[in-house]
């Protein structure tokens, strides 16, 4: 794992402004462990540890100097990141479940796409398809239709005209499929195709696989649950934020820099230690400073 150098001023002040973030919302969680009758264990702390001397023996002294690596930092990074993930999996828990096949539902579609765009000429200039290459086109798509029929392979089929067949799940609220192909798939029952579409810059070809896709139905209940999750997460830690008195330690974040490169040897330690100098405790409505090195940042 490599944290990168930044060269420009704004990259690095976005970065210290994502720090003190995770420093904040990591703090505000820690006071608040007893509202979900959350704590770090034996076993934790063990792991932390562990883990922190892992860290120290992998890296010389001058790499754990520039992230502030220390004993004492170091497990104390550690120490915030598990009381975070322990908090997320304890306020998520709460989210709604229950997800109807109503809200999720998937329909799959299958189309092909023969763009109608001109062809440049020698001076690089755009000339627009005449009509005979556009109804050719046309022509084309009716072709693979009539090879691949309802339900056969529509790659393939497309393939055999130099194109390429797409197939895709959506629901009532996707705003990522063409509109005027969702509109069209909308009249569509199991195995039937469209007329073909003209759009702004092309011809599609669009056959109904399934107006109930029970598999894509099913993972797109998991993509709901995990929003519900997310959101729940997200609301909890702005509402503890809302009757916090939040300060920083401005001579320790100007020390925060993001100008050198650190490599992490440890294969199994999570995010580990990106830093500043110490900084960061609250009381019960406020974090006084910034503590503590933030170990997620900048990972690639």
């Amino acid at each position: 794992m490599k944290i990168w150098s930044e060269d420009s001023s704004r990259k690095s002040s976005v970065k210290k402004n994502d720090v003190l973030k995770s420093l904040e919302d990591m703090i505000l969680l820690e006071k608040h462990m007893e509202d979900y009758d959350v704590s770090i264990t034996d076993e934790d702390k063990a792991m932390i540890k562990e883990t922190t001397q892992q860290f120290l023996n992998d890296n010389s002294l001058d790499d754990k100097n520039l992230v502030s690596g220390n004993e004492k930092t170091v497990n104390r990074a550690l120490t915030l990141m598990a009381v975070q993930q322990k908090m997320r999996t304890a306020i998520q828990a709460g989210a709604d479940t229950e997800v109807s096949d109503e809200e999720a539902a998937q329909k799959t579609i299958t189309y092909v796409r023969a763009s109608t765009n001109g062809t440049a000429d020698e001076n690089g200039d755009t000339v627009d398809l005449t009509e005979e290459e556009l109804a050719a086109k046309k022509e084309t798509l009716n072709q693979i239709r009539d090879e691949a029929g309802s339900d056969g392979d529509l790659d393939a089929a497309a393939k055999n005209h130099d194109l390429s067949a797409v197939t895709t799940s959506y629901g009532a609220d996707d705003e990522n499929l063409n509109e005027d192909v969702k509109a069209a798939a909308e009249t569509l029952s199991d195995g039937e195709y469209a007329d073909i579409i003209e759009g702004d810059n092309a011809y599609y070809l669009v056959r109904m696989d399934s107006t109930f896709d029970r598999e894509a139905t099913d993972r797109h209940k998991q993509v709901i649950l995990s929003q519900r999750e997310k959101a729940a997460y997200t609301a909890w830690v702005d509402s503890l934020k809302e009757g916090a008195t939040i300060t920083t330690n401005d001579k320790a974040l100007e020390k925060l820099t993001f100008e050198r490169v650190f490599t992490q040897k440890t294969a199994d330690t999570t995010d580990a230690a990106e830093e500043t100098d110490e900084n960061a405790d609250t009381t019960d409505g406020s974090a006084d400073g910034a503590e503590s090195e933030e170990a997620e940042e900048n990972a690639q």
